[in-house]
């Protein structure tokens, strides 16, 4: 089973990771790609230039490219985190079990946990944050589209609380008739 993750900023998608990984699951991120190719042009991992580069990189292989270039390492059972563009689905759909779980919390909250680690770029005023929300659900088709992305999700849990609720949640989420069977 490959479990893709998407959502906006700091709404709990690398909690959701680690605990698959917990459960035996092997990780992967689409923004690795893009990380890889940001370390490949000298430039540092901040969150403008890696969504700059993204979307680069869509436009010259592709809206689905870094879905293309991460399912050689995928096996039976993965997570793949960072999917922001409708292509990355329509690419990872083609797997032959694949589950598109949304992640999301209020804006104030992910602002909030967004402060709290402190990575190099995140924005460090309310405003500045939504600015960034704007620039990542764009409606050019080569760009982040995390809005739209969401709404291809089979199940999307909300994560306003704390990390055993949402392990509990996503534990419920997976176990739910409908959901695909866990390997």
């Amino acid at each position: 089973m490959i479990v893709g993750l998407t959502g906006p900023n700091a709404a709990g998608k690398g909690e959701v990771v680690a605990h698959l990984r917990a459960m035996g699951f092997a990780s992967h991120s689409l923004s690795d790609v893009v990380r890889d190719e940001a370390a490949r042009r000298g430039l540092a991992p901040e969150r403008e230039h890696l969504i700059r580069i993204g979307n680069e990189l869509r436009r010259e292989g592709g809206a689905g490219v870094l879905a293309e270039r991460i399912l050689p390492r995928l096996g039976d059972r993965d997570v793949v985190d960072s999917i922001r563009n409708r292509s990355e689905v329509v690419v990872l759909r083609r797997m032959p079990v694949f589950l598109l779980l949304g992640v999301d919390a209020p804006a104030r909250v992910r602002f909030l946990r967004s402060l709290a680690r402190c990575r190099p770029g995140d924005p460090v005023t309310f405003e500045e944050f939504e600015e960034r929300e704007r620039q990542e659900n764009s409606s050019d088709p080569d760009a982040q589209q995390l809005a739209a992305t969401l709404g291809l999700a089979d199940r999307v849990v909300t994560n306003g609380g704390s990390i055993e609720a949402l392990h509990a949640e996503i534990d419920r989420v997976l176990a739910a008739p409908g959901s695909l069977p866990l390997l």
